[in-house]
């Protein structure tokens, strides 16, 4: 427990804490971005952070700089991301202070951090999640302390953030799997300018009692000594035990919501003194004489620190800014995978539909790595997925490695940032394209920004299965596309192959590839059941087989006479539209050339241009509502790239523009492209 040199290691630092928050609030036009600091908080931040090892893994929050400051990371390298510098060690500029990220093998890994408040909560699970699963399979790789100490989990939140919906799903998700994560809830009574009172029924220590299986502790997060018994207990708990458990830790509030929000405009006089009763510092200094540390020692130490967080904060200030020239990088870390490799077409290979193509490349995939899992919703082998897209593999692999989740999307989304950060490489599938969205926080929040807002540090290496389009009767929440909203967020990777041999060579490449990747697989192709679908069967290409993401394929050529001749044009699309394009042009059997995209990002931008440009006259199809669209922008970029070879405007086709697809078949039909729609839209634009 806490002896004469931790006391006053604990001082210095809770000092350096206070000093560096009086330092940004008196130069507040320097200090010109948002931030928030520690003040009230420091006594649990410390006392926890002095006690994290080496092998451990952290998720702090926006508030944490004394935490920080524990783990070892000095003033100056805090205030290089509080002025954005390009030194700025975690960001380099891009984000705020105090998200740091981290992989240094001296201290805690810290993936990136958001700003969005309580989504640190499932990717931290996630991280449990993955070391148990490394544990399971060879204990070696699971980062082990010098001693042999097994590592913790600590995600670190603001009691305002329970009320999140997606904390609760981190909560049950721990519970019900038992893995190694404290939470620890640092709860000042305010969120913003919310009360306790105005926002939720219970505190944390209350709400956790519900979650069977998360063990809780609870402590005055002001006094030092407490905090670090407490913690000693609870890191001590799960390192062992390799159990959840919750620590609620009340704190005051005593410096801003953040820069931007001032105490002053929201709080009264008497909230601000009854909170500056319980400020964590003057409770630790009037310890230090009782513990024997001698007055002169003290008053020496509170000389220091303030000359050289000064000298810091000059040096900082001083420091260069970021270079405009590198704004664009890294949004992604670069793939191994830039060419087609392996066998396509095998000697004496059988003919595979797209559904059997995913399966066995998914299960090729975890024959060769072990650190790979898969998981979703009913994707375990009591059933292999609502289509069977998953049936085998929970019998071959087991359920540690290919299981069921509740329905939680936004866990199955945000989780792989956590497991991708401790060296495992999730598969995940959400059942339909329709539910996806309770996921979209996770996903732009933590899972997209990571590569870029962590330098290249922390890319998440995930491939997410997403089940799409309209198949004959499905209706409004089992039939919809999703590719433009997916586009809109910059960070991740898209497929959407149209028959067996892509689906497998991109699922190679999405797994290889250290960036988050969305494969679109259009349930009306899985089987070949929709008239007029049957080349989606190929013959299933060899184990080796891979094929990269941004290379189109030109799937039928137009006669080089009619070209010449003006009388041809290119069709341009994805999915099902490459079938609506096949079976149209079956009409010009000499005029047509077929662009199947297969990656929507990356583009084939080369061979899109190229060929429009050969042509002069242009069709996009897709399955989408055209109005605010994927295709409608990209048919945007064609006109500003080959303006000058157009023969005519670049025309688009695809779904009305209505709220849903609807259920019966005959309205359905109605709304989506088809056959005949292409061979009118081929018929005018040929004749312009």
């Amino acid at each position: 427990m806490p002896n004469k040199e931790l006391l006053l290691h604990a001082y210095r630092l809770m000092l350096t804490a206070k000093t560096m928050d009086d330092v940004y609030e008196a130069n507040r036009q320097l200090c010109k971005y948002v931030h928030s600091t520690s003040r009230g908080h420091e006594a649990i931040q410390i006392a926890t952070g002095l006690q994290l090892l080496p092998c451990d893994f952290v998720s702090p929050y926006y508030r944490d700089d004394s935490l920080m400051l524990a783990l070892g990371f000095s003033p100056y390298e805090l205030m290089l991301q509080l002025l954005a510098k390009a030194d700025d060690p975690f960001t380099h500029g891009r984000s705020y202070y105090c998200h740091p990220n981290a992989a240094r093998k001296d201290r805690p890994l810290i993936p990136h951090q958001s700003s969005a408040t309580g989504m640190q909560a499932i990717p931290a699970t996630g991280m449990a999640q993955g070391i148990q699963y490394l544990e399971f399979i060879h204990s070696g790789h699971a980062r082990k302390g010098t001693h042999g100490e097994f590592p913790v989990v600590l995600c670190s939140l603001g009691d305002g953030s329970i009320t999140e919906g997606e904390v609760s799903e981190a909560f049950q998700f721990a519970a019900l799997h038992q893995l190694p994560v404290i939470y620890l809830v640092q709860d000042n009574d305010w969120g913003i300018s919310v009360t306790a009172g105005e926002s939720r029924t219970m505190n944390a220590y209350e709400y956790i009692s519900g979650f069977t299986g998360i063990h809780r502790l609870q402590v005055d997060g002001s006094d030092f000594e407490a905090s670090y018994r407490t913690m000693n207990e609870a890191i001590g708990f799960v390192r062992k035990e390799r159990k959840p458990i919750l620590v609620h830790a009340r704190v005051p509030l005593l410096g801003h919501h953040t820069s931007g929000v001032r105490k002053e405009w929201y709080r009264s006089a008497q909230d601000l003194a009854k909170h500056a009763a319980h400020d964590p510092l003057p409770k630790l200094r009037n310890r230090l004489p009782e513990a024997g540390i001698h007055e002169e020692e003290i008053l020496q130490m509170e000389r220091e620190i303030p000359v050289g967080i000064m000298q810091d904060f000059s040096s900082a200030s001083a420091a260069p800014e970021p270079d405009p020239l590198e704004v664009n990088e890294p949004v992604f870390a670069p793939t191994p995978i830039i060419a087609e490799t392996g066998k396509r077409k095998p000697v004496k290979g059988e003919k595979v539909m797209m559904v059997d193509a995913a399966l066995h490349a998914i299960e090729e995939i975890l024959e060769e790595y072990p650190e790979a899992i898969f998981f979703g919703q009913d994707v375990g082998k009591r059933l292999g997925g609502v289509f069977r897209e998953a049936a085998t593999l929970g019998d071959k692999f087991g359920d540690h490695r290919v299981f069921n989740t509740a329905i939680q999307e936004a866990y199955l989304v945000g989780s792989t940032a956590g497991l991708s950060a401790v060296g495992v490489k999730p598969i995940v599938e959400v059942q339909f394209a329709d539910y996806i969205y309770p996921g979209l926080n996770q996903l732009v929040s933590e899972v997209a920004k990571s590569c870029y807002l962590s330098g290249g540090r922390f890319p998440v290496q995930m491939v997410l299965r997403v089940p799409v389009g309209a198949y004959g009767g499905g209706g409004p929440y089992h039939s919809g596309c999703i590719e433009s909203t997916l586009l809109s967020i910059k960070g991740i990777k898209v497929a959407y192959p149209s028959n067996a041999a892509d689906m497998k060579g991109l699922m190679k490449a999405a797994f290889i590839d250290p960036n988050p990747v969305i494969m679109l697989e259009h349930k009306g192709l899985y089987w070949s059941k929709v008239q007029g679908t049957h080349d989606t069967q190929t013959i299933e290409p060899g184990k080796d087989y891979i094929l990269p993401f941004g290379k189109g394929n030109i799937i039928l050529k137009a006669d080089e006479l009619q070209v010449k001749a003006g009388r041809s044009l290119c069709i341009i699309t994805y999915g099902m539209g490459v079938y609506w394009a096949k079976n149209a042009a079956k009409y010009f059997p000499q005029n047509i050339d077929i662009i199947d995209l297969r990656t929507l990002c990356p583009l084939d931008e080369d061979l899109i241009f190229s060929t429009v440009k050969k042509h002069g006259k242009c069709l996009l199809i897709t399955e989408e509502q055209i109005t605010h669209s994927f295709i409608q922008s990209l048919a945007a970029r064609i006109m500003q790239q080959c303006f000058p070879y157009l023969d005519a405007p670049v025309q688009t086709l695809g779904a009305l523009d209505l709220p849903a697809v609807p259920m019966n078949m005959k309205l359905e039909a109605a709304m989506l492209p088809s056959e005949e729609k292409v061979k009118n839209a081929i018929e005018r634009l040929l004749k312009e």
